[in-house]
């Protein structure tokens, strides 16, 4: 079996998730106050708003303290000469390579969580899907966008 890449992405996409999942959550947070406001209003008993805090206190916990750094810790990228090679994933284990044959074009994305940090994701196309490699530093990005460009180029010039 083939070693898992060895190319992390930067340390502060744990940051940027971390922002991007309690703006996610804080609409589940305004959804119970709404379940705790028609309890009170209505008389509805009670363990609707228990369930409501469990399942917001939960969600917070998983998806803003504890799945950021495990999702950073399985992100793994490498690009060879011939092909990129992803892996990711916390349950499923994703191992992706994409032929630098097949690449028809690479971007950088940057939204305002990821502007913040100075972070910046590369998506590499192909005629089927997008692959995407997210939160990398700036330079790091433009340098990968820029290799994965040449490389792919190249294996075009060669067919």
């Amino acid at each position: 079996m083939r070693q898992p890449p060895v190319n992390r992405i930067a340390r502060d996409a744990i940051k940027a998730w971390k922002i991007t999942a309690a703006i996610y959550i804080s609409v589940l947070w305004l959804a119970t106050i709404g379940v705790a406001i028609i309890t009170y209003n209505y008389t509805v008993s009670y363990w609707f708003i228990s369930i409501a805090v469990l399942i917001s206190a939960l969600s917070t916990y998983l998806f803003v303290f504890l799945l950021p750094k495990i999702r950073w810790r399985r992100w793994r990228y490498e690009v060879f000469e011939q092909e990129i090679y992803i892996q990711h994933g916390i349950l499923i284990v994703s191992r992706t390579l994409v032929p630098m044959i097949r690449v028809q074009h690479v971007d950088t994305q940057q939204g305002p969580i990821l502007r913040k940090f100075g972070l910046a994701s590369v998506t590499i196309s192909t005629a089927a899907t997008t692959h995407e490699i997210p939160a990398l530093l700036e330079e790091d990005a433009s340098d990968l966008r820029d290799s994965i460009s040449a490389l792919a180029r190249v294996d075009e010039d060669d067919v």
